[in-house]
């Protein structure tokens, strides 16, 4: 795996990204959250302010995964929706594969992989 621009990944809201990148930042924002909430606990403004950057990060990872299926970022917002969001997010942005070839959003991000 090459290296990954983790500055790319969390904070750009343009570009694609591959299944493999948004389930590795899925994970470390996950992760970052139980250890934050482990640590400083559920309440205060320190965790209200890490809990804004954490949804930040988050809809740039879902943006760009939706750019991949050649879908404008305007679908993440059906993770409003209770049960349904977290299903769509799982089967369209986790599980199915990204449009091949250049799209509207940019390059593939597989492309000169083997």
């Amino acid at each position: 795996m090459d290296a990954i621009d983790w500055k790319f990944l969390f904070t750009d809201y343009e570009g694609r990204i591959n299944r493999q990148l948004w389930w590795i930042g899925v994970g470390i924002i996950f992760a970052v959250s139980l250890v934050a909430n482990y640590l400083i606990g559920s309440e205060g403004f320190i965790q209200i302010i890490l809990g804004i950057l954490l949804l930040l990060a988050g809809l740039a990872l879902h943006i760009k995964r939706c750019h991949d299926r050649d879908k404008s970022g305007w679908w993440c917002l059906l993770l409003l929706i209770p049960f349904v969001g977290f299903i769509w997010a799982v089967v369209d942005l986790g599980i199915l594969e990204g449009t091949r070839g250049a799209n509207s959003y940019g390059p593939d991000p597989l492309a000169g992989r083997s």
